[in-house]
């Protein structure tokens, strides 16, 4: 497949030396992940999201779109997950520790940073990249948190948290903005940029310092088969429905890339706060994340 090397080289590794930076010198150094983290989640990314779409010129109806095409792919991995580990008659823990890797992909610190170096400079891939964020950070929280306590009850709490989300909170001023196209002054627009800009390379860095803290994966058919669900089904999916929800373009190209990230720390997050196979989950998380430098790849080039 032609370009593979320079994909790979231009687009991919970047990320990873970033990823990497933390894994070596986060315990050197004494960094906390979860300082990082939460630094990230409370401040930087809604100030990343409010600086997109504050300025973003994208139409209600692709917003729309986009959105109802993500949930859709990724409530298909969720179902994916949930057969595969039904088939295999695994324990109602295995299957919704199936669920909880195949539906929450890295679309944050690992996907927008990719979607910025595949289409250096695309105001239209960074949007589409944000608003598919934004509909994973609602869709795959409730259901990865209602999946890992179905075999214990109702998880009606986590609807209430996703309200909560700095991220989606950010969204409503930013789009009152947009759309009275009010220009802000220097004063309250630049610090927002500054910490806009920082986003990527702190969550790249942040999870670094997590995965060092996770152990070396052993793999298990459960491993090699819930990280396939997540690096294989979800780009499938996502370039079969395409079409019907009338993406083209770098519209669909953001989709399927997005839809082919690994499963996001914040998995391995909810595995241990809900006793759901923490230490499964997380060592998938890192599996995951080492064998997409291989799918990811392949994507790019198709994409």
């Amino acid at each position: 497949m032609p370009g593979l090397p320079s994909i790979f080289l231009n687009v991919l590794v970047p990320v990873f030396l970033l990823v990497s930076f933390g894994y070596i010198a986060g315990p050197r150094l004494g960094l906390e992940s979860r300082t990082l983290t939460r630094f990230a989640y409370f401040i930087l990314i809604p100030a990343f999201v409010f600086d997109v779409m504050s300025s973003a010129r994208i139409g209600a109806t692709l917003a729309g779109r986009m959105t109802a095409y993500t949930i859709i792919v990724h409530l298909g991995c969720a179902v994916a997950g949930y057969l595969v580990a039904t088939l295999l008659r695994r324990p109602p823990k295995m299957v919704a520790a199936y669920m909880l890797i195949a539906i929450f992909g890295n679309v944050g610190n690992f996907g927008i940073p990719i979607v910025q170096f595949r289409f250096p400079g695309s105001d239209q891939a960074l949007v589409a990249a944000t608003v598919y964020f934004l509909a994973i950070s609602s869709v795959s929280f409730v259901v990865g948190v209602a999946a890992a306590n179905w075999h214990r009850g109702s998880a009606w709490r986590a609807a209430v948290a996703v309200l909560k989300t700095p991220a989606l909170i950010a969204v409503p001023p930013a789009l009152l903005v947009n759309w009275l196209q009010v220009e802000l002054p220097p004063l309250a627009i630049r610090p927002v940029s500054l910490l806009s800009a920082g986003m990527i390379p702190t969550m790249l860095v942040a999870l670094g310092v997590q995965l060092a803290g996770a152990s070396i994966p052993r793999l298990t058919l459960d491993m090699v088969l819930a990280a396939g669900v997540r690096l294989v089904a979800g780009p499938l999916l996502a370039l079969a429905l395409a079409a019907p929800f009338g993406l083209d373009g770098i519209d669909r190209a953001v989709g399927v890339l997005q839809a082919a990230m690994p499963t996001a720390v914040l998995a391995s997050i909810i595995a241990v706060e809900n006793d759901l196979l923490p230490e499964f989950v997380i060592t998938a998380v890192l599996f995951s994340t080492l064998l997409s430098l291989l799918t990811l790849t392949i994507v790019l080039a198709i994409v």
